[in-house]
């Protein structure tokens, strides 16, 4: 099955929201993902670091679909999505074999 890779990054207005809101969003999200994987689908989530292990580098989706559109409509569900919290980018993975 293909895999798709979602990259993120805060939008201003979420990175202006208490650590409380914020955390309640992200609280979502990881609901959101453990909806997805009881549902029998691959999916990993994470956020990036810098050198100094400081958070704000964004975030990263490793998710199985069975093609692009199908991987669409469930990304699109990310409650960080679907309250405009972040700026995101879709793409499929093609390993080099």
């Amino acid at each position: 099955m293909p895999i798709f890779i979602k990259t993120e990054k805060f939008k201003e207005k979420t990175l202006d929201l208490s650590n409380s809101e914020r955390k309640k969003f992200l609280l979502l999200h990881k609901e959101w993902v453990k909806d997805i994987t009881n549902s029998g689908h691959y999916i990993r989530s994470g956020y990036l670091i810098n050198e100094k292990k400081m958070p704000g580098g964004g975030g990263l989706l490793i998710l199985e679909a069975k093609d692009y559109l199908s991987a669409k409509k469930m990304i699109e569900n990310d409650p960080m999505i679907k309250n405009e919290l972040v700026i995101w980018e879709l793409q499929e993975w093609i390993p080099i074999d």
